[in-house]
């Protein structure tokens, strides 16, 4: 039985991209004759992924335009390549494959085929044709882990008798066999490249690991380097590392990540040391560099219904040094066909992280309002302060105190009211991706007991229900079945006994596209919206990506909104539509066309919306 140990390394290759280097480099006596242009021919393999490694190991393709050659060079490229096709070749198991490259129909060993492709034309090119005789998959025999390792170790090598005898899948295994000990406690293991054990007669490939376990240790000493306008105090009652504990890289990288959540940085490194120190601990470094201490950013945006929408804020991200957030917008609003004049609104918000204990936010917000809706016309101000707990990386929940001082005026009417509320929230989100999700759930639970005080002293309960959800059909992100509905009901009192700010309406982009914003629902004489104590709406939307940074969507709407009813129970209406997706760096450029199937009299034909990023 003949045995031949084969090291699992890329040496063969780098040698022979060397090689080839030097000599279209330095080149022969033969080179003096003209490149002479040549096609290339690799015959297919039958294996989609084994013909992409062999044409990407080619450098007879990936010279050819860049870098041509004449009679001799070009018969040393292809012997070469050879070498190469072969590399490849065992990497996928076939170590009996053999490889048949001709030049112009003449095999490699011709000693005169150089002076043959130097005497040829230029046109036409010399055709070179590679064919592969791929012989047996060799698979996988025994699998050794030769030194000591803790017994649920050996698990994660996830390699078998029977595999195919994949370089990529066993290589993968002495990744899994580092990460699980690392994972196991030993900050310092190592696992040298496997010794294979090649049997030609039974195509069987041995595998033996040498794991080097190095000891157990905990974390030891925790530095913190960059740190600028941040206070080292709030970042060590922050971190979710401390000494003593037992090292893993998972505590770790959720230690980095948690520190990056807080938007105070723009690079967060933590960088174990590479040796123990004298009490047997493995010192950390965590590398912080800050982002700018203040921010501006501008946005904006248009719909036919509600105009062109232009918004700036201003973001001090260290108010105080721990993280605290003050953020400044002002927004305005005009040019849209259900605006009667421009409306504004300017705010203030606070925000403090970890207020009185970790993972809950203080939040106070301030802002002013006056706009001029078909449905009314609104001056407020408007208050609240509320504390968000993180219950767990996908729930929050807030609770909180919110006053709103306003005068509105509504067919002709001015009424004055102050509410006072307590909002609670109870939210889900699994997205990654806040302005493209191609995956995951959000859903939200609103409910506010409110009491009115002014023109009428009322008091009445609103509560919503939201949801959306993306489905990912081919996993690639590339096309996204994306559903959302809405649920809302008020009680307490009757329309008109709901401030008309606080009424429920549709039609818009946020619920029912095609239709003018809030003109869905009970209407006065004037076919001027009332507004509803109950919304049902509900969204289908097909987004597919094309041409790399494009796309275009469809999508289906339908809503209802019910006058002194429950959901489900006022007439429904449905909106249809196209779109087009230009995707960014910071998310895609949406327009959506849109028409109502059922037109409203007095309403519009089509609306138009213009954004960034999906319309949920």
């Amino acid at each position: 039985m003949r045995r031949l140990v084969i090291p699992m390394t890329a040496v063969r290759w780098f040698a022979c991209a060397l090689s080839v280097v030097a000599a279209v480099a330095l080149g022969s006596p033969a080179d003096a004759a003209d490149p002479q242009p040549y096609t290339v021919s690799l015959k297919p393999t039958g294996n989609a992924a084994l013909d992409a490694a062999l044409n990407g190991s080619s450098t007879l393709i990936s010279l050819q335009t860049s870098a041509p050659v004449a009679g001799f060079a070009l018969t040393e490229r292809a012997r070469l390549d050879a070498q190469r096709f072969e590399t490849a070749l065992r990497a996928f198991g076939y170590y009996k494959a053999t490889v048949t490259t001709t030049i112009g129909g003449h095999p490699l060993d011709d000693p005169a085929l150089p002076s043959i492709i130097d005497a040829a034309p230029a046109d036409p090119p010399f055709p070179v044709i590679a064919s592969f005789d791929l012989g047996p998959q060799f698979k996988i025999g025994k699998v050794t882990i030769a030194t000591p390792v803790p017994a649920d170790i050996a698990g994660h090598l996830n390699l078998a008798p029977g595999q195919p005898a994949m370089a990529a899948e066993i290589l993968g295994g002495q990744g899994r066999l580092t990460d699980a000990l690392r994972a196991d406690g030993y900050p310092l293991a190592k696992v040298p490249p496997p010794v294979a054990i090649l049997h030609p007669e039974q195509n069987l490939l041995d595998v033996t690991f040498q794991p080097e376990t190095g000891p157990k240790a905990d974390i030891g000493p925790i530095s913190l380097k960059g740190l600028k306008d941040m206070n080292e105090s709030f970042v060590r009652q922050r971190l979710l590392l401390h000494q003593g504990e037992l090292f893993t890289p998972q505590a770790i990288e959720a230690a980095r990540s948690d520190l990056s959540s807080i938007g105070v940085f723009s690079v967060v490194r933590a960088v174990p040391a590479t040796a123990l120190d004298p009490n047997g601990q493995l010192p950390v470094t965590f590398d912080l560099t800050e982002r700018p201490l203040h921010a501006v950013d501008l946005g904006v945006g248009y719909s036919t219904d509600l105009g062109a929408n232009l918004t700036t804020a201003w973001h001090d991200r260290n108010l105080f040094g721990n993280a605290e957030q003050l953020n400044l917008i002002a927004a305005y609003q005009a040019g849209g066909n259900a605006l009667v004049r421009p409306g504004y609104q300017v705010g203030a918000q606070f925000l403090k992280p970890d207020f009185l204990t970790r993972d809950q936010q203080l939040e106070v917000d301030l802002n002013a309002v006056q706009q001029s809706l078909q449905a009314y016309d609104q001056t407020a101000l408007m208050e609240k302060i509320a504390l968000n707990r993180k219950l767990s990386p996908y729930w929050t929940a807030s609770l909180g105190l919110s006053g709103e001082q306003e005068s509105i005026v509504q067919e002709g009417v001015t009424r004055h009211y102050n509410l006072l509320g307590v909002p609670g929230s109870l939210k889900y989100d699994s997205t990654t991706n806040l302005l493209d999700p191609t995956s995951g759930v959000r859903a939200a639970l609103l409910v506010t007991p409110t009491a009115s005080i002014g023109t009428t002293s009322e008091a009445f309960v609103i509560a919503q229900i939201s949801g959306s959800t993306y489905l990912d059909v081919f996993h690639d992100g590339r096309s996204v079945v994306a559903l959302r509905g809405l649920v809302g009901q008020a009680s307490g009192v009757g329309v008109f006994g709901l401030p008309p700010d606080q009424r429920f309406y549709a039609g818009g982009s946020a619920t029912v596209r095609g239709y003018r914003y809030q003109t869905l629902g009970p209407q006065f004489p004037d076919q001027r919206p009332i507004g509803g104590t109950a919304i049902s709406t509900g969204t289908v939307e097909l987004r597919q990506r094309i041409l790399g940074n494009y796309g275009v969507v469809g999508f289906m709407d339908v809503g209802q909104v019910s006058s002194n009813g429950a959901p489900f129970n006022g007439n429904w209406r449905a909106g249809a539509g196209i779109g087009a997706r230009y995707y960014t760096a910071i998310g895609p450029i949406r327009l959506d066309v849109a028409v109502p199937l059922q037109k409203l009299p007095g309403g519009d034909s089509f609306e138009v919306y213009i954004g960034i990023g999906q319309a949920f």
